[in-house]
């Protein structure tokens, strides 16, 4: 199948990529032709805008654009490229999809499990009380763009993503040097829910939706068993065999990051009900031997 990919040098997009290189025509859109070819090899096509893109002649679209939101402090411009990056190119897809007369079957749209905003009880795909703040916020508005491509020739899936557990790059990449130098443990009072998700079994999400077209709306991309903070510091340090007492005050990270801190402060226990009644089967449902299996090399 014809298939493009935006977002496909970033850590999903490029785990992907290897997964669907041998059996599917790849197309990517980046913003340099050659970081693409350097971290996904010359057999994907490359391109640097949507207008050189025929979508009539596209099987599926897999958006997975988006600035990292968890890099920075949220100053006004800070938002403003999370929002861009993530809206205009929604917006962007979803009207090539309805422009064409042989639209892709299939639309796959990142979102996040921000959506739902703080949250104090296990929520799944159909909680309908989301906190009012900004992540959901964002979510919401990238979501209701992406669902404009929805059609009686398009479906269009949305992927509710949790933290992403990788060797290379995503939330270990930041977690871990403080474990290694004995100075790792819990954020705040450590109670907050953490919805994480093993690399394998986020691609292998996206693989089950491609395969399986009868599905459509939203998917929890999130292991079955959400932890706590306490408990997430406690099996990596263990993984690592490291100590785990070094607790970061919330007033630091309110110091560092102002509201983006919110993200690491709050927490919410996301299941992926949606996945699991359509029988998606979980590699690493539990944390320890997802982290086992990712850093156990190290």
């Amino acid at each position: 199948m014809n298939i493009l990919i935006t977002g496909a040098t970033g850590l999903i997009g490029s785990h992907l990529c290897k997964h669907l290189a041998n059996h599917h025509k790849l197309m990517v859109l980046t913003r340099k032709k050659e970081k693409a070819f350097t971290i996904l090899g010359h057999h994907v096509n490359a391109f640097e805008t949507l207008e050189d893109i025929d979508f009539n002649q596209l099987d599926i679209v897999i958006n997975l654009a988006g600035e990292p939101i968890a890099d920075k402090r949220w100053s006004k411009a800070q938002k403003q490229k999370i929002e861009s990056s993530r809206w205009h190119i929604t917006e962007q897809i979803s009207d090539k999809i309805n422009e064409a007369d042989n639209p892709p079957h299939t639309f796959i749209s990142g979102s996040a499990i921000g959506y739902y905003g703080r949250q104090t009880e296990p929520v799944d795909e159909q909680h309908n009380q989301p906190f009012d703040e900004y992540s959901h916020y964002l979510c919401k508005q990238w979501e209701t763009l992406a669902k404009k491509a929805q059609s009686d020739k398009t479906r269009v899936c949305i992927l509710r993503t949790g933290v992403v557990l990788a060797k290379h790059g995503g939330a270990l990449k930041k977690m871990v040097p403080p474990f290694q130098f004995c100075l790792g443990g819990p954020i705040a009072d450590g109670k907050q829910q953490m919805s994480w998700i093993h690399i394998n079994d986020m691609v292998n999400i996206i693989l089950f939706l491609i395969e399986n077209e009868s599905l459509s709306g939203v998917f929890n991309a999130t292991a079955p068993n959400p932890v706590s903070n306490n408990q997430f510091s406690e099996s990596l340090s263990e993984t690592l065999e490291k100590p785990n007492f070094f607790r970061m005050p919330e007033f630091v990270l309110r110091l560092m990051f102002g509201e983006m801190a919110d993200l690491l402060v709050f927490g919410q226990a996301v299941k992926p009900k949606a996945l699991q009644d359509a029988d998606f089967k979980f590699h690493f449902p539990h944390l320890k031997p997802a982290l086992e299996n990712i850093l156990g090399g190290r």
